[in-house]
């Protein structure tokens, strides 16, 4: 049986960073690849055992093929097919040891998707149960570990996780679980990394890695490597956290474990950002959106959280089987008795059905309000933005339109009747004049900026900085790489009022002497980077405070992208933005 596990959240102080790694558990004995047998000849053996009646060495056989469909592909739903097929002739044969060893199967192996963990937590529950009635003790810690792996996910953490994990490790040790007390220490580290305690995850990486590498389990040392590099950038030890990421993320690649190497390729671009190295940072940002794709946005993982929808049906086929198996041994003895038996065990079957029906349909109902729901939060955000660029170009007419030609005006008369004012009024009142005006036009470019709806997003942002670098005496700098293709009107005003509005920050609030603006696209993303060298702070928390920072989180948002702060005291603010360039050219309607 191949138990599937699901990884946390870690947060660091200074650096924003959350992780979700997807990792395969094995409790069994570990076969060499000479000695697996190919899918064909496993299926072929299928086909016997169930000619014969053997159930549960179909079961077993199932169990085979479902670790040799996930030791093929990865994450699949085939393996869960498997599975499943394995808890249904468990079942025929009456089995129930071997049956909720497969809910435990399937279980973890719903944990490599966090939207599927409700259904891993209802088939965990149902295993730990039966396997503390029977007094299973190496099934029952198989079990706790899988519901702390769960637990840990969770906002807040409960507050009894650590104490049941260390009695889950205790209970290892007890038992002589090697296996499970590391994996126990490994939660038990990744745990204290959520509680923000480096040295005692650093202590329980220590042993669990020690462990590891004495059973030659590479997904665990793996995982260790990768907590010891978190641990590493806690310290701010950025070259040894990307060492460790590099020796965690060749073991993840040969074991072909996406969801860890995006994990990884994502807190690598972090550890190099913090050390300056923008180009490696940029190349582990593109590896990991393409690592998310390929696991998120893969046709396996949509296959399996639909089939979860259907399974109940698939199971009330295998009661419905079953009866009718358990049934035929008994017609030749009174076929009225049978018939009437067919006919009641056909109308609950029926009930059943439709019951079971209902419930599909009431979760679908489900999906498609949240959909309905996602929508009508997409409409109220574009209205909030359109409503306030409509606004600032409002501003901007009133005062190019009405009070810029008031002051024009103004100016004009002064000029045509200067000689009847005297030197000591005049030469003041005409550099008041001039100021006002060039003051109007300043405010009203910067509400609705010519440049940007003439020329683009590019030669705007350039007057932009032009134009803040005669009033300020810190140094801006805009440097852009890439060919930037024409964006949508919308995009290219929600782009520039975001950098606007970091400019805008930085001048007010880090008194730095350097802000560098850099964008840099390809076909597929927009990276942009606002950085500078003054005060810096402490971010223990996200900055989600105050309206401008509220703004630009929802226009990144609303494009699809992400944006992300990291800055320490001393040291200066980084603001990293990612979004999809489809996005980008796709968004049209005009709103600056």
């Amino acid at each position: 049986m191949l138990p599937y596990t699901t990884f946390f959240l870690v947060k660091k102080t200074g650096l924003r960073a959350t992780l979700l790694v997807v990792l395969s558990v094995l409790f069994q004995s570990v076969s060499t690849v000479a000695q697996t047998p190919g899918i064909d000849s496993l299926k072929k053996e299928i086909r016997q055992l169930v000619v014969h009646n053997r159930y549960v060495p179909a079961a077993k056989t199932y169990e085979q093929l479902g670790g040799l469909y996930h030791k093929l592909y990865g994450y699949n739903k085939y393996t869960l097919d498997s599975y499943f097929n394995s808890l249904k002739y468990y079942s025929l044969d009456g089995d129930s040891a071997g049956y909720y060893n497969a809910q435990l199967a399937i279980g973890d192996y719903y944990l490599h998707d966090y939207l599927m963990q409700p259904s891993a937590e209802k088939y965990l529950n149902k295993a730990r149960q039966f396997f503390e009635r029977t007094h299973n003790m190496p099934k029952v810690i198989e079990c706790r570990l899988a519901l702390a792996n769960i637990a840990q996910q969770k906002n807040p953490i409960p507050a009894n996780l650590l104490t049941d994990l260390r009695e889950t490790e205790r209970m290892s040790e007890q038992n002589k679980q090697e296996f499970s007390q590391a994996y126990a220490l490994n939660l038990l580290a990744n745990t204290y990394l959520r509680f923000k305690n480096p040295d005692s995850a650093q202590y329980f990486v220590s042993r669990s890695l020690t462990i590891a590498k004495r059973l030659n389990v590479n997904w665990l040392i793996s995982l260790n490597h990768f907590y010891q590099g978190i641990v590493d950038q806690f310290g701010n030890q950025s070259k040894k956290a990307i060492d460790a990421y590099q020796r965690s993320y060749r073991l993840a690649e040969a074991e072909k474990n996406v969801a860890m190497l995006r994990e990884l390729s994502k807190h690598s671009a972090d550890a190099y950002s913090h050390m300056g190295d923008y180009k490696n940072a940029y190349e582990s940002s593109l590896k990991t959106l393409d690592f998310a794709n390929q696991f998120y946005e893969s046709e396996q993982t949509k296959s399996i959280r639909l089939q979860e929808l259907d399974s109940q049906i698939k199971t009330l086929a295998v009661e419905k089987q079953l009866a009718e198996e358990q049934s035929q041994g008994q017609r030749f003895l009174n076929s009225v008795l049978v018939g009437v038996l067919l006919i009641s065990i056909a109308g609950v079957a029926a009930l059943v059905f439709l019951r079971r029906q209902q419930k599909l349909i009431a979760r679908q109902q489900a999906v498609i309000a949240q959909q309905q729901i996602r929508q009508l939060e997409l409409k109220s955000l574009r209205a909030m933005i359109e409503g306030q660029e409509g606004e600032r170009s409002r501003i901007a007419r009133d005062l190019h339109d009405g009070l810029g030609i008031q002051l024009s005006r103004i100016k004009l008369f002064v000029e045509a009747h200067q000689e009847q004012l005297p030197l000591s009024v005049k030469e003041p009142l005409n550099q008041f004049l001039d100021e006002a005006c060039t003051e109007t036009r300043l405010i009203s470019n910067d509400l609705r900026p010519y440049a940007l709806s003439t020329f683009g997003l590019i030669p705007a942002l350039e007057d932009l900085v032009q134009k803040l670098n005669l009033v300020n005496e810190t140094t801006l700098v805009l440097e852009h790489y890439g060919e930037l293709p024409p964006l949508g009107e919308e995009a290219s005003a929600m782009v520039f009022r975001v950098i606007q509005e970091l400019l805008n920050n930085a001048l007010k609030h880090a008194h730095a002497q350097t802000i560098t603006v850099q964008i840099m696209t390809n076909d597929e993303t927009a990276l942009i980077s606002v950085d500078d060298d003054g005060q810096g702070g402490n971010f223990s928390e996200e900055p989600t405070n105050g309206n401008g920072l509220a703004n630009i989180k929802s226009r990144i948002s609303y494009l699809g992208g992400q944006v992300m702060w990291q800055s320490e005291v001393g040291k200066g603010t980084s603001v990293m933005i990612s979004l999809p360039m489809q996005k980008l050219i796709k968004t049209t309607t005009v709103i600056a």
